[in-house]
């Protein structure tokens, strides 16, 4: 049956006797850095504790980077972690507890969900989905999910985050995001998405130097272009297509895009460009695979303390938001409030779980000319 065909009020009613409430609205929680750990390795479970309130999410990983033989070690130990951290996961913690599970051919995902729902659902925010095609893949976690929350007594939705890392994901995208009133929101997937592409990149995200825009050949003196001259090269950005587009389609569902791995964990430069390229477009987050990435995701997917002073000066000079005013020399009307509140917004946001953002914010001065 087409999804067409269902009907609007019952979208958001549960699909299992006893299942939460779908939520109407997905909650604004700030979520600018997504870090990564394997909860297998003793060595970065013991880090945990330590790392909460640092990161706004710390995801338990039990799909790629955890070999077939540690699944299960890595499942109990989320379990033990989960449970042993304080502060962690729910709707109270400062760091919010994600997982992601193994993909849904895999013959680990059953038991990922029959085993941490029951377990740590009550701690568990977001449940992060590899490889989806359709909607029919959050459907079917959609139903499970309703099932075993039922069954555990649950209070509140587990939500899902999809990854896109194929084509056929790609293309389905605006399906994906309105699939369940569970979407919390969206990751690029760029390795496996330029697999499944043929695209011709061994890279983990970020550009590279083979995709670029070489400038115009001067002329010579007898008016031919000499293709042979020294000529500016201007690299691109291989995913800015694919983040557009899933930065449109969650916007229109009322979800949240992200930004996914950056593989080189030295070049910390590149690093916060790719970020800040995805923060410009619209995501409001990132992955994190190693500890120095949390501390650029913080910087950049946080408005500067310069972005917010102007902010709050147009949303002052604004008004009742009709018209508009000139400011500094420049002309701010309503289109330019939308996009001062959005700013603004996501400052309060970040203010509340962050003492030094905070601070920061608390001195804005928003005294100036207007005319």
């Amino acid at each position: 049956m087409p999804s067409s065909s269902r009907s609007a009020k019952d979208f958001f009613r549960p699909l299992a006797v006893g299942a939460p409430t779908p939520l109407t609205e997905i909650p604004a929680r700030p979520s600018r850095a997504i870090h990564f750990f394997d909860p297998s390795n003793e060595k970065m479970a013991s880090k945990i504790p330590a790392m909460v309130g640092t990161v706004d999410v710390l995801l338990g990983n039990l799909e790629d980077a955890i070999k077939a033989d540690n699944k299960v070690a890595a499942r109990e130990g989320l379990v033990r972690i989960a449970n042993e951290t304080a502060n962690l996961g729910g709707q109270s913690g400062p760091t919010q507890l994600w997982t992601r599970i193994n993909s849904l051919d895999s013959p680990w995902v059953l038991d990922d969900l029959t085993t941490l729902v029951p377990a740590i659902g009550h701690k568990l925010d977001v449940i992060m989905v590899p490889k989806v095609q359709g909607a029919e893949d959050i459907q079917y976690v959609d139903r499970l999910l309703a099932q075993l929350e039922a069954k555990a007594g649950l209070t509140r939705p587990i939500l899902v985050h999809a990854i896109l890392e194929t084509a056929r994901g790609v293309a389905n995208v605006e399906e994906i995001c309105g699939a369940s009133p569970r979407m919390q929101g969206l990751s690029l997937g760029p390795a496996d998405l330029a697999a499944d592409r043929r695209m011709k990149t061994t890279r983990v995200g970020g550009g590279h130097p083979g995709y670029l825009v070489r400038q115009d050949p001067p002329k010579s003196a007898d008016g031919e272009a000499d293709v042979n001259a020294e000529r500016a090269i201007y690299q691109q950005d291989l995913w800015h297509y694919t983040i557009a587009r899933m930065v449109d389609a969650c916007a229109m569902h009322g979800i949240y895009p992200y930004y996914g791995p950056f593989g080189d964990i030295a070049d910390v430069v590149a690093c916060e460009d790719q970020f800040r390229n995805a923060f410009l477009l619209g995501c409001v987050g990132t992955w994190s695979l190693h500890p120095k990435q949390i501390a650029i995701a913080n910087r950049v997917f946080s408005p500067s303390v310069e972005d917010i002073r102007h902010a709050r000066r147009v949303v002052a000079a604004m008004g009742d938001g009709t018209g508009a005013v000139m400011l500094d020399g420049k002309m701010e009307d309503d289109a330019s409030l939308k996009q001062c509140l959005v700013m603004v917004h996501l400052a309060e946001e970040l203010a509340a779980i962050d003492p030094e953002l905070r601070k920061q914010y608390a001195t804005i001065s928003t005294d100036s000319k207007v005319g």
